[in-house]
């Protein structure tokens, strides 16, 4: 059955962000899409396929005035949900003690205050009863942290989970629907080749559990099952 709800998608030239829209696109979702650089990616391809629903806008969400220029350009569209998908990782042998402060700023800015910043720039965007969307990691659950690893990673993912709670606690009086997805380990670009998941056991069951929350306000951390994380 077709739709016409708008997705705006942050971050989806490859990987999971490209999942992501294909998916919504294939469900008959219109989708509009950020990509960082000028060049042509893989979501480029897919407009020739979905020439009506698929829009294609330039977002440096680390950069405010790009920010503010996606910001004015759609406050006029009202927006069923905002999946906001960010994240970048120094490797598994990632450890405090060798990352640099330069490191150690880049995931903290791009993993947790650039989302959350776009959260607050953009949420007003979603309508009432809509969904604002993170992509988190079960690596930013605390009590989940029980064999260590991803040291800096982690950090920067409990922090972004953290903002996500105070968002949601200052805002507890609307009625959109929050999340925080952990999409599972999955094979990309950033998961790897040693990743336990493919991209089709992860993301239409994503798309699926995001769909079936529609219009439950309140804040959920669950993983690609269904099951709520643990903070």
């Amino acid at each position: 059955m077709l739709t016409t709800q708008t997705v705006l998608l942050i971050g989806a030239s490859r990987g999971l962000g490209l999942a992501l829209a294909t998916e919504w696109l294939s469900r008959g979702f219109r989708v509009i899409a950020t990509v960082r650089g000028d060049g042509s990616t893989p979501l480029h391809e897919l407009t020739s396929q979905y020439p009506d629903r698929l829009s294609i806008e330039r977002l440096d969400m680390t950069d405010p005035q790009s920010v503010e220029a996606l910001r004015n350009k759609q406050q006029e569209i009202g927006i069923d949900t905002l999946f906001i998908n960010a994240g970048v990782a120094l490797g598994a042998d990632d450890k405090v003690e060798d990352a640099s402060d330069e490191d150690f700023t880049r995931l903290m800015v791009t993993n947790a205050l650039s989302p959350m910043r776009l959260v607050h720039r953009l949420g007003f965007l979603v309508k009432d009863r809509g969904t604002i969307a993170v992509m988190s990691s079960s690596l930013g659950s605390v009590s989940l942290n029980t064999w260590g690893g991803w040291e800096v990673y982690r950090a920067s993912k409990a922090a972004l989970n953290t903002l996500m709670r105070s968002y949601a606690a200052t805002h507890a009086e609307e009625h959109r629907t929050l999340a925080l997805v952990d999409p599972g380990w999955v094979k990309t670009d950033m998961g790897g080749e040693d990743a336990t998941l493919t991209i089709e056991e992860s993301i239409p069951h994503v798309v699926d559990h995001l769909t079936n929350l529609e219009g439950k306000p309140g804040l959920r951390y669950f993983n690609y099952k269904g099951e709520t994380v643990p903070w």
